[in-house]
């Protein structure tokens, strides 16, 4: 009996067929590094300040009114009403802090962890931090809970600290933190690993439209962890994720249309959401797109642009998803003349000089 011999084509038709669920505090390490400040109430939904309200805000601040200085401080944080200046931001959220209005301290450890206005010193940052999380402000327990998460800013790294702090600030209803205690939960690292409420935690930061939690709601879905599988729930949560950008949610919604789960099988979509997700230079959606292009699946073949994705996915994943990647690029080339690939080298160039990676 003759074994069976595998093809140019056969290797080709490969593609990721899922993802596992996105490692969460990666995610919310990229808003950590910016460390949004504590906006005065209502800032974001007014105009700048005009000449007379700022006036107002100075006089207050003078006369020690420490929620002045705060907002006055927010105020040349941001370059709102006044010229941007952290030098001066830190100065009044300084006068605020010390006085033990816990937004200031926040922002001034915020000020001091990041080196803005200040030399960068990460003890003085945990010490405003633990002040104002004393005080009980959510954003400050959960930047505790981070540090503690992450090793970072001269704790060290522990677990069990963590899931106090994300759970202090998680009660509360802050996002940031209800998604990071359903990732502990999630992950089994400082709790017992327990779906249930991994699911329980990562549904209250979704519903309040953080998108990691969104992707990763839907993932639980997908897979059945901790809730009944329900592929349409998986299509819905990775939509709302993938409409916010994320591109994990976006491969994953791809492979729902391609696979037809959770709703009608649809080529095009899948094609469009992969793209999106290729375009942010995700591996493993730029994979699945070479291989759509190799087939000829919802979109006319063309051998170059499947090169072009593939040899972008080779270059971008490493361990054995590049061998593997590799192996179907150069399995391609069996296909196509020289001129060809060297269009797709080209090509696959001239998207790496113009990629300008997003911060989800």
């Amino acid at each position: 009996m003759t074994a069976a011999r595998t093809t140019a084509v056969d290797v080709l038709i490969q593609k990721s067929s899922r993802v596992s669920s996105v490692a969460l505090p990666f995610l919310i390490a990229l808003a950590a590094v910016v460390c949004v400040s504590v906006r005065p109430s209502g800032a974001a939904r007014q105009p700048p300040p005009d000449a007379g309200a700022i006036l107002k805000v100075r006089q207050a601040a003078e006369q020690g009114d420490a929620a002045a200085q705060f907002n006055f401080g927010w105020m040349y944080s941001e370059g709102q009403g006044v010229s941007q200046d952290d030098g001066q931001a830190v100065q009044w959220y300084r006068k605020a802090a010390e006085q033990g209005y816990a937004p200031a301290q926040f922002n001034l450890g915020r000020m001091y962890e990041s080196g803005r206005g200040v030399q960068q010193d990460y003890e003085q940052g945990i010490q405003w931090y633990r002040k104002a999380a004393a005080q009980g402000l959510a954003a400050a327990q959960g930047r505790l809970g981070w540090m503690y998460d992450r090793g970072q800013g001269g704790v060290p790294q522990d677990d069990a600290q963590a899931v106090e702090w994300y759970r202090k600030a998680a009660e509360q209803g802050h996002a940031g933190s209800q998604l990071n205690l359903g990732w502990m939960y999630d992950r089994g690292r400082g709790v017992p690993q327990d779906d249930a409420q991994a699911v329980q935690w990562y549904r209250k930061a979704a519903e309040q439209g953080l998108p990691a939690a969104q992707l990763n709601l839907g993932k639980m879905y997908d897979l059945g962890r901790g809730i009944p599988q329900d592929d349409a729930q998986a299509v819905q949560w990775y939509r709302k994720a993938a409409e916010w950008g994320y591109a994990a949610a976006q491969l994953s919604l791809g492979r729902m249309y391609e696979s037809g789960r959770g709703g009608p099988q649809d080529a095009e979509q899948a094609i469009q959401w992969y793209r999106k997700a290729a375009d942010q230079g995700l591996a493993a959606a730029q994979g699945n797109l070479g291989a759509v292009y190799a087939q000829g699946q919802g979109v006319p073949q063309d051998y170059t642009e499947a090169h072009k994705w593939l040899n972008l996915a080779a270059a971008r994943a490493s361990g054995e998803e590049r061998k593997s990647y590799a192996v179907r690029r150069d399995a391609l080339e069996q296909l196509m003349t020289p001129q060809q690939i060297a269009e797709a080298r080209k090509q696959a160039q001239a998207w790496m000089e113009g990629f300008k990676p997003r911060d989800n």
